[in-house]
């Protein structure tokens, strides 16, 4: 049996660009044939991570820049400029049985998403075969000044760190690495499928974005001077977002090697950051640091639920104007269907806690009166702290 911990959040934001397309707009996307403001999971996905391993103290790193970053530590170390570049650059062409590709800016061809600690570790690596590594580059110096017929055969020196050594080291995990997951074509082994699914946001309610005229001041411009020292106009948008996630909990114990208390830490640590966590966009000229008014959330069995069609025909405002009360009316009605359809079975557990105690809803499971005590219970039904795991074996 498979366990999913569900989890949704009403999160209403004022003047924000939380995420922008290729021309600096807000996100949109048409659902029941209206216009909302979306924001995808990818943004939010990387902060709820940067939480994650902040909480865990174990730093994971996205990035092209492997063999720049080798070719930093060697220099820091004391090595020529020179071999270390060429040393960085053989990290990724040692990589697997093909190598990983690398371009004229040391970059590799693809990203790599493994822990920081990892460059320390290829390092050392390069410095028990610095003696190769020195051949290596002497061989393609010597080859770059013959002709470039004969040059373009022999400039490739090959492998000369041990292949099954660097790919090892490019395979570790941090936890946020077998909590999110890992795709890599060139070393399909490091692969890991990743225990967390994270929905795009979008607004419950019609929306687009506005535009805003802004000027900048010159403060040092003369007194007879006027205008502006800079005009330009910019997007933003403002409403009440649905967020959905969902989290494997039977592959997050598999991708933790079956240590339940770590998968617990790492559950609760991610719930905590999908409530709390905002993606940083514009947040200098905007500063929308607000909070869920309702998170929900459920452990399920089977198969994982989002409650995203609550809003397929979208909200319109209550008499007072607002969409947040209403958002929360919405997604209370669509959950008491649900319920009604699925006999409220394969759910050990659902619960949510709303910024109006008042508010008494019917679908929603129990009230908990914070967003720690509603995690703290979700995750106890998920992974129990005796040790039992996902699947209710000791």
């Amino acid at each position: 049996m498979t366990l999913y911990l569900d989890l949704s959040a009403l999160q209403s934001v004022p003047v924000a660009n939380l995420n922008r397309d290729d021309l600096g707009s807000p996100k949109q996307v048409r659902y029941g044939n209206a216009l909302r403001i979306r924001v995808s999971s990818q943004s939010w996905k990387r902060v709820i991570r940067h939480g994650v391993e902040q909480d865990l103290g174990e730093k994971a790193a996205r990035t092209r820049m492997v063999p720049v970053k080798v070719q930093q530590a060697l220099q820091k170390a004391g090595w020529p400029a020179e071999l270390a570049a060429f040393a960085g650059a053989q990290v990724a062409a040692s990589a697997g049985k093909k190598g990983i590709g690398t371009e004229k800016a040391g970059h590799t061809s693809v990203l790599l998403f493994l822990p920081e600690a990892a460059i320390e570790e290829l390092a050392v690596v390069c410095t028990e075969h610095r003696e190769a590594l020195e051949k290596g580059l002497k061989a393609q110096e010597m080859a770059k000044e013959k002709t470039k017929a004969k040059a373009k055969a022999k400039e490739d020196p090959g492998q000369l760190l041990p292949p099954n050594r660097i790919e090892t080291i490019l395979k570790r995990r941090t936890a946020s690495i077998g909590l999110l997951g890992r795709m890599l074509a060139e070393l399909p082994d490091a692969n890991v499928d990743g225990a967390a699914q994270v929905a795009h946001a979008f607004t419950t309610h019609a929306a687009e974005p506005q535009r805003d005229y802004f000027t900048a001041v010159d403060d040092w411009l003369g007194e007879a001077e006027t205008g502006s020292g800079h005009l330009d106009t910019a997007e933003f948008s403002a409403g009440v977002l649905y967020r959905y996630a969902t989290v494997n909990v039977t592959d997050l114990l598999k991708n933790l090697e079956g240590d339940a208390k770590a998968a617990r830490t790492v559950l609760a640590s991610f719930a905590e950051h999908f409530l709390l966590s905002l993606p940083q966009a514009k947040k200098n000229s905007t500063a929308p640091h607000t909070l869920p008014d309702l998170a929900y959330l459920a452990v399920r069995e089977h198969r994982p639920l989002s409650l995203a069609a609550a809003f397929e025909t979208p909200v319109t405002s209550d008499i007072q104007g607002g969409f947040s009360r209403p958002s929360r009316t919405a997604l209370d009605v669509y959950a008491r269907n649900i319920n009604r359809l699925t006999g409220e079975r394969n759910r050990p557990f659902h619960g949510h806690t709303v910024i109006d105690p008042e508010e008494k809803f019917t679908g929603l499971g129990q009230a908990h009166a914070s967003y720690h005590q509603l995690v703290e219970a979700a995750v106890d039904t998920a992974l129990p702290a005796s040790g039992t795991d996902a699947e209710g074996q000791q």
